[in-house]
């Protein structure tokens, strides 16, 4: 009996992550296509042709649904960092994956971080400051990694924390002018973006040539 309970409540919990994750989908692109005053809750449950009520029982006003949609690739982008950490990779190996990761967040869910770059103004007070917050931990731990790359001979930089937000700035914008089925692939922008970063970094050893020809596991092609 307890095992059915434990099996229902995880079925339960999986369905009520997913009619969120879709609430989520549609508002972000309502929110993209015509901005955050405009996209109605009424816009939305019309989209996902459900109630008002019922997005209700899952986001207590628009706002809060803005703020998650917000906080989106922050959060993943730290989910990745966590677990490059734990790799046994060296330190331009796990640089190098970071931007990997990094990049295709930001082209995966480019109307999210779209949204939060026009839209932050929308934001409560406390909500926006939580994400710069997020946000500046990330350049945190970024500044952190280059650290331990000059430590070991690996980086030549002079000063590590604006280098760390200089290629946080220069993967975000990529959700600014990524066309998808354009001129240029995920993978073109992943290896291009990995270029550019490790350019400003003065690599040296033998992993310095590993940004060409990036393969990414289940990824673009």
């Amino acid at each position: 009996m307890e095992n059915e309970a434990t099996e229902t409540k995880g079925l339960k919990d999986e369905i009520s992550r997913f009619k969120k994750k879709r609430i989520q989908e549609e508002a972000c692109h309502l929110f993209y296509e015509l901005g955050y005053e405009r996209a109605t809750i009424e816009a939305i449950a019309a989209k996902l042709e459900v109630t008002k009520p019922f997005i209700y029982g899952y986001y207590k006003n628009k706002s809060q649904l803005l703020y998650e949609i917000c906080q989106t690739g922050i959060l993943l982008s730290l989910a990745a960092f966590d677990r490059i950490e734990k790799s046994n990779d060296s330190v331009v190996g796990n640089l190098r994956q970071l931007v990997i990761e990094v990049t295709e967040i930001v082209i995966q869910y480019q109307k999210y971080i779209v949204v939060y770059e026009r839209e932050e103004k929308n934001l409560e007070i406390k909500e926006a400051r939580s994400i710069e917050e997020q946000r500046s931990l990330f350049d945190h731990r970024l500044a952190k990694l280059l650290d331990r790359g000059v430590v070991s001979g690996h980086f030549s930089i002079k000063d590590t924390g604006l280098t760390a937000k200089t290629i946080s700035g220069m993967v975000t914008w990529v959700s600014f002018w990524y066309v998808p089925g354009g001129k240029w692939s995920a993978l073109d922008i992943v290896n291009h973006i990995l270029d550019m970063a490790f350019s400003l970094l003065a690599v040296s050893g033998p992993q310095a040539g590993t940004t060409k020809m990036v393969t990414i596991e289940g990824g673009f092609g």
